[in-house]
């Protein structure tokens, strides 16, 4: 058993928190204009995905109250990036689609951040990434399955 405050763990999660500013902090900095992180995500979710969501499953797939994944989802609408209707099965759940206007804009997105990525990947070497990527999955799959 690890102890309360194994220097390791700590050492661990200090340098995740911090490396997950840093990168919010200048993926933020290149999204195209009036594009947030969160809008980036829901559109990049919704590209990938090519089904109907409803506002609960991004809510629950993002790990974020529904009220913000609505207040997210009126501002991807409002820009047009969104289509959301009403479910015809069941007329209190409504389901969300993302747009052409929204597809191009998940692109432009892309299209700025793919350097600022490539360069990570390329600076730390692509082994050590590919190393790396099963223990950071390993740790998001148990924090979820806490959640």
């Amino acid at each position: 058993m690890t102890e309360v405050n194994d220097p390791l763990a700590i050492a661990l999660f200090s340098e995740i928190f911090m490396a997950d500013q840093l990168a919010r902090n200048r993926l933020s900095k290149v999204l195209p204009k009036g594009m947030e992180l969160s809008h980036f995500s829901v559109l990049n979710h919704l590209a990938r995905s090519q089904d109907e969501r409803t506002p609960a499953q991004l809510a629950q797939a993002f790990h974020v109250t529904r009220g913000a994944m609505t207040n997210t989802l009126n501002k991807l609408q409002w820009a047009g990036h969104v289509h959301i209707r009403p479910d015809w099965d069941d007329a209190r759940r409504k389901l969300v689609t993302i747009s052409p206007s929204g597809r191009a804009a998940r692109d432009a997105a892309i299209a700025a951040i793919a350097p600022i990525l490539a360069d990570v990947v390329e600076t730390l070497g692509a082994d050590k990434v590919r190393s790396a990527l099963p223990v950071l999955r390993e740790l998001r799959t148990r924090l979820g399955d806490e959640g």
